[in-house]
């Protein structure tokens, strides 16, 4: 792919990137809010219903909306003036969906796990329920709002590889007599 993406297709890839993204936030934010609904009620069945819920949410919906999310903010990244390491707020976003997707890997055989829990009828409330979604919940909602943050007021400026990109881009610029008096 090339450094720079043509206006239509950046602006595609913008959309479709922004879309699930906020869409990953909706849906760990739906799941916060399940999560604390099993976490404290006193009926079993709502708790075993609330875990069933989870587990489609987790794997049809979020998931999936973090590969996309990770997927597309690559290739924004890559196809667009803000590079991949060329901006701290870039690299940190990517380090920061990087350990959520990892985490959040990692969390589906908890999932998995509270799912067949959820499943076993001769389970007490308090051997169903468990905290462990609503801290992961938490703890993601707080990551991507964090991203979300930085992508907004794009913080630090650029690395130093970024600098010595620029300045190279700039010298090759002027090499080639592109400078803005002689640029068409």
């Amino acid at each position: 792919m090339s450094a720079f993406m043509r206006p239509r297709l950046r602006k595609f890839a913008l959309t479709a990137h922004i879309t699930f993204s906020v869409g990953w936030l909706g849906s760990v934010a739906s799941f916060f809010a399940l999560a604390i609904a099993g976490l404290t009620s006193q009926d079993a069945q709502t708790v075993r219903g609330v875990y069933l819920a989870m587990v489609l949410t987790g794997w049809y919906v979020i998931v999936p909306l973090c590969i996309a999310s990770l997927l597309t903010g690559l290739i924004m990244s890559l196809g667009s003036v803000w590079g991949l390491f060329r901006h701290y707020w870039v690299s940190m976003k990517f380090l920061i969906t990087i350990v959520s997707t990892l985490i959040l890997f990692g969390f589906t055989k908890t999932l998995n796990y509270l799912g067949d829990q959820a499943r076993d009828e001769t389970l007490s409330i308090d051997n169903l329920q468990n905290p462990s979604p609503v801290l992961h919940a938490g703890l993601a909602l707080l990551a991507l709002l964090a991203t979300t943050t930085l992508s907004v007021y794009k913080p630090w400026g650029k690395t130093r590889y970024g600098r010595r990109k620029a300045k190279r881009d700039e010298s090759r610029q002027h090499e080639l007599g592109l400078t803005e008096g002689n640029a068409q």
